[in-house]
């Protein structure tokens, strides 16, 4: 196995570039005409600072999918799967976005992705704290596109989680059960740990602030719509997602993406402290832990969701006692409510939201 994975990382390189020079060709043939037909945009959520503000999304060929539905037989939602993967791009797309009285602008790549950057500049009126609505639209056509934008200000501390067996139940440690869910499940369908929904909703309320919390998981970007459908109908606390590149992105390591996202959100926030949440059954605990000590003083808790064997537990349990040294507990968390308990503990929470995680962790063991 370490003579296949060294192999593969000698030849990586040269593949990526052949996998490019190919993409480049197919693409310099295939965008020009694709451009000229029916486009939408899919917009992520912009998030960011009362001075900056940064938006995602990309440009694409319409698709047909139909809305999730809790009895939608798995080969429908396979189909919607394979449409989702088989998304067509859209490069060298003018998009224009106004956010309040600030318009930015931005040219989609190969692959369909543009960014807009808003920025009041000195002397403009900066964005106030909360969630926004900004307009976007493709030069030279009709129509309006409303993308959801987050600006942080005032906030506590923040939550950075990710998704898959931390939020969402995915079962990573086991390949073919993870792609039967993954493949043949909608947002409707796909279920959330226990307590979840309440243990991230009281974290993030805080008197009338409202702590943010960001979403970094490897699924690609074409499962935005998926992901953010889920959160918004398990009552889970919606906050801007960081996925992945369907494309080369996804030959590159987990660990080296989640810490690129990691930093980009502590380097925009240089103030705010945050609570980790990941699980055991891939380098949550280890790129977390690293985290700590990169940036100390700046990580209040870090909740590990227990999914994996016993073996696996032990090395958590030792990078444990690692991060304990650097001052921050590392909880490794069986439920919610471990994680709760010592949120209350800590202060992140209320005695009655501690309740709310154990009413919630006890109704979904007793269905």
């Amino acid at each position: 196995m370490n003579a296949a994975k060294i192999g593969f990382k000698a030849v990586q390189p040269a593949l990526e570039r052949a996998l490019r020079a190919v993409d480049h060709a197919v693409s310099g043939y295939v965008q020009p005409r694709r451009a000229r037909g029916k486009l939408i945009l899919q917009p992520y959520v912009g998030w960011g600072t009362p001075q900056f503000v940064e938006l995602t999304g990309r440009v694409l060929l319409p698709r047909a999918l139909a809305p999730a539905k809790k009895g939608d037989p798995r080969w429908r939602n396979f189909r919607s799967i394979l449409r989702r993967l088989l998304s067509r791009e859209v490069g060298g797309v003018k998009v224009t976005g106004t956010l309040g009285s600030v318009t930015a602008s931005g040219v989609s790549d190969s692959d369909g992705y543009f960014t807009l950057t808003f920025a009041p500049g000195e002397g403009g009126t900066p964005f106030a704290g909360g969630w926004h609505e900004a307009s976007l639209t493709i030069g030279g056509r009709e129509g309006i596109t409303r993308a959801r934008v987050q600006v942080v200000a005032g906030a506590r501390f923040g939550i950075i989680s990710d998704l898959d067996d931390t939020v969402l139940q995915s079962d990573v440690t086991s390949l073919p059960r993870m792609l039967v869910t993954s493949l043949t499940g909608n947002a409707r369908t796909r279920l959330p740990f226990p307590g979840v929904g309440a243990l991230y909703r009281a974290m993030v309320r805080d008197g009338e602030l409202r702590n943010p919390i960001f979403y970094v998981s490897s699924s690609p970007w074409n499962f935005f719509d998926l992901l953010w459908q889920f959160l918004d109908y398990r009552r889970i606390p919606l906050g801007p997602l960081f996925l992945r590149n369907w494309g080369f992105d996804l030959l590159g390591g987990h660990g080296g993406y989640k810490h690129g996202v990691i930093e980009r959100i502590f380097t925009r926030f240089p103030d705010l402290k945050f609570v980790l949440v990941g699980d055991s059954g891939e380098k949550d605990p280890e790129i977390y832990a690293e985290v700590v000590h990169r940036h100390p003083g700046r990580v209040l808790a870090v909740y590990i969701r227990d999914v994996a064997g016993a073996a696996r537990d032990e090395g958590v349990l030792k990078l444990r006692e690692e991060v304990r040294k650097a001052g921050v507990d590392l909880v490794l968390a069986a439920d919610s409510l471990n994680a709760a308990s010592h949120a209350m503990a800590m202060g992140l929470i209320t005695p009655g939201e501690l309740r709310s995680v154990l009413t919630s962790v006890a109704r979904a063991y007793a269905t």
